[in-house]
């Protein structure tokens, strides 16, 4: 439980986004003391006050995090390394949380390959991540047209709409039945804990102290000794 003390007092708020990192994100602030019972990301009710902890949830859509911290509307914020790149949004990064690991891929067409198709006129690919899939191509001196799609764009190579995809990897499961093949990693991403800048420094006692929690039960994944 964060402690309410000068001019730090009045609950923080804490942006947490729908979807897969949500439950392992409430997993661990219960863990840190921070909330103390849990909640869902299925319920209508999209505000949740834990009195006990002086802690104020806002569930949002992914995407909506980051600028709902920037813009001071919450405290905090969980939310995963790849929409912190694809934004670029004004916000303090102080932690890692270790959770919800991902790869971001490029994925072709099963009996092609990214070289073959890297060297092609009029290459076309499609994302929901534009900005981190244009600053890529140019760095590794590409050129491409990159598709802006808000989903399914496994489906967008078979269809015609493009000739790969830059998305995130889980399993890669979906990837398969779509008939496509990651064939390059462009980083791996997992999720992180955001600050809004003003608070860092008007509630810093009580934001150090968060985050100082947080710290304590977000641990690295210990890698399995070889056999």
């Amino acid at each position: 439980m964060i402690e309410n003390n000068n001019n730090n007092s009045g609950a923080l708020t804490l942006a947490l986004p729908k979807g897969r990192i949500f439950t392992t994100a409430v997993e661990r602030l219960i863990e840190a003391g921070l909330l103390s019972k849990p909640i869902s990301d299925k319920s209508r009710l999209l505000i949740h006050e834990d009195k006990k902890t002086g802690v104020l949830v806002l569930i949002l859509r992914n995407y909506d995090v980051p600028t709902y911290v920037e813009r001071g509307a919450a405290d905090l914020g969980v939310i995963g390394k790849d929409v912190l790149l694809e934004q670029n949004r004004e916000v303090y990064e102080p932690l890692d949380l270790h959770f919800a690991p991902c790869r971001m891929m490029i994925a072709v067409p099963e009996g092609q390959s990214w070289e073959m198709l890297s060297r092609k006129m009029n290459l076309r690919i499609a994302t929901k991540f534009p900005g981190i899939t244009a600053h890529y191509l140019e760095a590794q001196g590409i050129q491409a047209q990159t598709i802006h799609l808000y989903g399914n764009v496994e489906i967008a190579p078979a269809t015609g709409v493009a000739d790969a995809i830059v998305d995130l990897v889980d399993t890669g499961g979906t990837l398969v039945a779509n008939g496509l093949v990651p064939v390059h990693e462009i980083f791996s991403a997992t999720a992180r804990l955001i600050v809004n800048r003003a608070s860092l420094k008007t509630r810093h006692s009580r934001v150090s102290a968060f985050i100082a929690a947080m710290k304590r039960v977000c641990k690295p994944a210990k890698k399995k000794a070889k056999k």
